[in-house]
């Protein structure tokens, strides 16, 4: 139905936060650290000891934001679709939510407020 054409870097942010998320992933980098650690009698724990490790960490987190940012935008564009054609699909939805994204605070404010007062009168109705 749809042809699946990935940028490489989507195809790089989508297997590098699949491999990140996994426990082996954590593992590795608790061992990373106790290596580290370990290290620090026969480094004198000095400054350069505690620099690789400050650097390292610092780049790595650095990166990884932009890579989950990517991963967690598409997930959120794909949900959101799903959610649409739900609506969509639906003879008695209000079609006019299909675009609640692109409103801003203040509507959004008012139309949930809207929604907790229906929410509310239907709890007292069935109460």
């Amino acid at each position: 139905m749809h042809a699946h054409i990935n940028s490489p870097f989507t195809r790089f942010a989508k297997r590098t936060s699949t491999f990140t998320g996994k426990p082996v992933t954590f593992l590795l980098a608790v061992l990373v650290i106790l290596i580290w650690a370990l290290t620090g009698p026969l480094f004198h724990y000095s400054d350069t000891w505690q620099l690789v490790i400050n650097t390292g960490t610092t780049i790595i987190t650095f990166l990884m934001v932009f890579l989950i940012q990517n991963t967690q935008n598409r997930d959120t564009e794909a949900l959101q679709i799903k959610l649409d054609e739900l609506i969509r699909a639906q003879q008695e939805a209000n079609n006019s939510l299909l675009d609640l994204e692109e409103l801003d605070d203040k509507e959004l404010d008012a139309i949930r407020a809207t929604y907790l007062a229906l929410a509310r009168k239907e709890r007292e109705a069935k109460g």
